[in-house]
């Protein structure tokens, strides 16, 4: 069963397309609303949303502005944008950030409900039991090598090894740049084999449901080669043309982050195969395709280090800091930094209104992925966790102590409704601001 947020700043809108869905028999466990990018930005943090339906224009916080959040929180959410305007520009950067359809007001009751039942078909398929696991996949698959010389010259290029790449040999390989990325999905197939009563070939068939969930994932929303590389791992080129890469309304390394993040959740989740992401940097230039796999081959080697983490981006390790590889003291030391600035930058700004995971990373100069990861090894909950812990202990003082009305002090602590404030503090604290103050 799927849970489903609607976020539309008309309150009738939010709660006709709620009655729709309720009544739909579509498996749908619990439906909630929020009338801003922020009331919405909330649940997403702390409730386990499916699927985001959500209007494009909505003032301080637009949908477009809104998914690309959501998406950071948690890349697998899907998503259906909703506008009142058949605009080209904001279409095409709602599917650049993996929005599944794009409905135009006024809505019709069949079309939401198609859009919404496809969304919801093609999201989840049930794990098999372990004895049916294989024969399935098995039956599933016909396993076609995918184009074996193309690999092998792919493969060159990114070793380094022969000429440098020429401009004519890229284009025929599709590479055409001029900036590319590298995503390495590395499997344990190890581990499989060990957990797994496998046949022959079967390692080989876990590799290649692998290589169909990258396919599918990125499909033609973007421009890529994948491959499979040495050592067990799926190789996926990702590249933009000048105007692709010039445009600045969607953060490129935050989408590498969301492709890395999805890619491990889908593998662990359908295939249940351990797997490790290392993603590269951004470089301008088919001669630094083999800079490219040695960066994404170091970030995958972090998983040394951080057991618990699977997705590693290659900036995140300021390499430039130290003369040589860090020791594991000095890299203990520079996460702990990060972590207390993080903390601190906290203290002083969770009553800002719209304050986001992003814009705290951004201050630390490290990626929200890794930033969350590092606050939560390190604190013991997660980052926005913590907000709320400071938001509530404050709005609870002010309750107590002050004559301050709710909506003072929803504004106070960083809400930008009342009503949006006391669904949080009963959530936090279990009874109502007013019971509270009572």
């Amino acid at each position: 069963m799927y849970n489903i947020l609607i976020v539309d700043d008309e309150p009738l809108i939010c709660k006709g397309l709620s009655n729709l869905l309720q009544t739909s028999g579509l498996n749908i466990r619990q439906i909630f609303t929020a009338h801003s990018g922020h009331e919405a930005l909330d649940y997403l943090r702390i409730e386990d949303i499916d699927l985001l339906v959500t209007d494009i224009q909505m003032g301080a916080m637009n949908g477009i502005e809104l998914m690309h959040q959501a998406k950071i929180i948690k890349p697998w959410v899907q998503a259906i944008i909703i506008s009142a305007h058949e605009t080209f520009q904001y279409a095409q950067l709602a599917i650049r950030l993996g929005a599944k359809d794009y409905l135009i007001k006024p809505l019709k009751s069949e079309q939401f409900l198609d859009s919404v039942r496809n969304v919801l078909l093609h999201m989840d398929k049930p794990i098999p039991a372990e004895d049916e696991y294989m024969s399935q996949l098995r039956e599933h698959f016909q396993m076609e090598v995918p184009q074996p010389q193309r690999m092998e010259r792919l493969n060159r290029m990114l070793s380094g090894d022969g000429d440098r790449p020429e401009a004519a040999e890229l284009a025929e390989l599709g590479l055409r740049g001029p900036y590319f990325a590298l995503i390495k999905v590395k499997l344990d197939l190890e581990a499989a084999a060990a957990n797994r009563r496998l046949q022959s070939g079967d390692e080989e068939l876990l590799r290649y449901a692998a290589f169909n969930i990258v396919s599918e994932l990125l499909g033609k929303e973007w421009s890529h080669a994948a491959f499979y590389s040495p050592l067990s791992e799926i190789s996926i080129l990702i590249q933009w043309d000048e105007a692709a890469y010039g445009d600045s309304s969607v953060d490129k390394i935050n989408q590498l982050e969301m492709i890395g993040r999805s890619l491990h959740h889908n593998i662990a989740k359908y295939l249940e195969l351990p797997c490790v992401v290392g993603i590269s940097q951004i470089l301008k230039g088919g001669e630094f395709l083999h800079v490219l796999n040695e960066q994404a081959r170091k970030a995958i080697l972090w998983n040394r280090e951080h057991k618990d983490h699977f997705v590693f981006y290659y900036g995140d390790f300021k390499w430039n800091l130290f003369g040589e590889e860090p020791t594991e003291e000095e890299w203990t030391e520079r996460n702990n930094q990060i972590v207390d600035k993080a903390m601190a930058y906290i203290q002083e700004n969770y009553a800002q209104k719209g304050l986001t995971l992003h814009e705290v990373a951004q201050r630390n100069h490290v990626s929200p992925n890794y930033l969350s990861y590092l606050f939560k090894k390190n604190t013991g909950f997660n980052l926005w966790e913590y907000v709320i812990k400071l938001r509530m202990e404050e709005s609870k003082r002010l309750l107590l102590q002050t004559d301050l009305r709710r909506y003072e002090i929803a504004e106070r602590v960083g809400y930008e409704s009342p009503e949006h404030f006391s669904k949080i503090f009963k959530k936090y604290y279990g009874v109502s601001p007013s019971e509270l103050k009572k």
